[in-house]
């Protein structure tokens, strides 16, 4: 049996006539940057998180960046983060000039730990990215807590939790903002790069559609320097189509996951914890194996797909050296690095896949 990591082809028979359709409208219209499809989607999809506002651009990176940008995070800033994530989270903090400060991570959510945030915060920190990893909202109560103390600003890192919750809760709502990335890989995607901004707060809802289109405000005329963060009118029509399908994949995933967790009970491995507060989405099912490694062969000579979701750690990479970080200063992070495996959790997959896969698996270990 072969089991891929992913296949997004398995997917889209599921709406196919109905996105083609959609997206020939946009080229009968030929509107392709921002546009009505762009405008629809965006009310469709700030009625699903249950947000006052919601704000297309051109990638989930783009959507940290402007947010930032929105805040008026700059030059000499400390913006606090976790160093257990996609590049992205802390780019998009230096390419501002800013300073990421990267603070461990809790071993059982593998999302930011909210007990070591406020020993970080100095008198230059602006604001505090927490990460939705993997499809897990992170603590937020006491990271609000921590930021209402010293006037910070939360943005959360949404890119990989779109339809999670906490406490009932929609992520994106929980913070001064939410961003999500629609690449090809994630729980709602698009036909390439599409990110997107949620907030409640419509003053700083209106700076980051300015900041999107470069910062003009009317046409031709720049009270501020933005940058061409705009979602392409094509990406809205398919995104406008694939939201409609979200809840029944979120609910696919959360299916597997549960099976998973079964089959893989007192096994050697660790499985995902999902704190009780939360509702998951599953964007990767991630265990903690011994000898990952020796696993992800096996699994490969087995024809089942995996992969590492992340092997080296954000403060150990060479582009932050000049930050002073040092081997062993954020010991689960590069823990986390070493034991992480992601196996299959895409919606399409049969339970016949998923229980090839744990076979695998527990044969590795020598159990069954």
């Amino acid at each position: 049996m072969q089991v891929p990591i992913l296949d997004l082809k398995a997917q889209f028979d599921s709406y196919k006539e109905e996105v083609m359709r959609a997206i020939g409208k946009v080229c009968e219209s030929q509107a392709f940057a921002l546009g009505p499809a762009v405008a629809e989607f965006e009310e469709k999809i700030a009625e699903y998180c249950g947000c006052k506002c919601a704000i297309g651009v051109s990638s989930g990176t783009d959507a940290l960046l402007v947010s930032l940008m929105a805040l008026g995070v700059s030059a000499g800033d400390e913006v606090i983060t976790t160093p257990f994530t996609f590049f992205a989270t802390a780019g998009c903090v230096a390419r501002l000039g800013a300073r990421p400060v990267f603070v461990d991570v809790d071993g059982d959510s593998y999302n930011i730990d909210a007990n070591l945030i406020e020993e970080k915060v100095t008198s230059r920190t602006r604001a505090i990215i927490p990460v939705h990893l993997f499809g897990q909202v992170a603590a937020m109560k006491p990271i609000m807590e921590i930021a209402a103390r010293h006037n910070l600003a939360v943005v959360e890192d949404a890119a990989q939790s779109i339809g999670a919750t906490q406490d009932g809760v929609m992520c994106g709502n929980l913070g001064d903002c939410g961003c999500f990335s629609f690449y090809p890989s994630k729980n709602l995607s698009a036909f390439g790069d599409g990110g997107l901004v949620v907030t409640n707060d419509e003053k700083l809802a209106e700076r980051i559609r300015i900041l999107r289109n470069h910062g003009q405000n009317p046409q031709y005329f720049y009270g501020v320097i933005g940058g061409n963060f705009r979602l392409d009118g094509i990406q809205g029509a398919v995104l406008g189509v694939k939201l409609g399908y979200l809840e029944k994949w979120n609910g696919q995933r959360r299916r597997h996951a549960a099976l998973y967790d079964r089959l893989l009970a007192g096994s050697p491995v660790k499985t995902p914890k999902i704190d009780s507060n939360n509702v998951s989405v599953y964007h990767q099912y991630t265990i903690r194996a011994p000898d990952r490694d020796g696993l992800q062969r096996r699994l490969s000579e087995n024809k089942v797909g995996s992969a590492v979701f992340y092997p080296k750690p954000l403060h150990l990479q060479d582009c932050f050296g000049k930050l002073g970080y040092s081997e062993g200063d954020l010991p689960v992070a590069e823990r986390l690095c070493g034991e992480v495996l992601s196996l299959p959790i895409y919606p399409e997959l049969s339970e016949p896949q998923v229980e090839y896969v744990a076979r695998m698996v527990l044969e590795f270990y020598g159990s069954s």
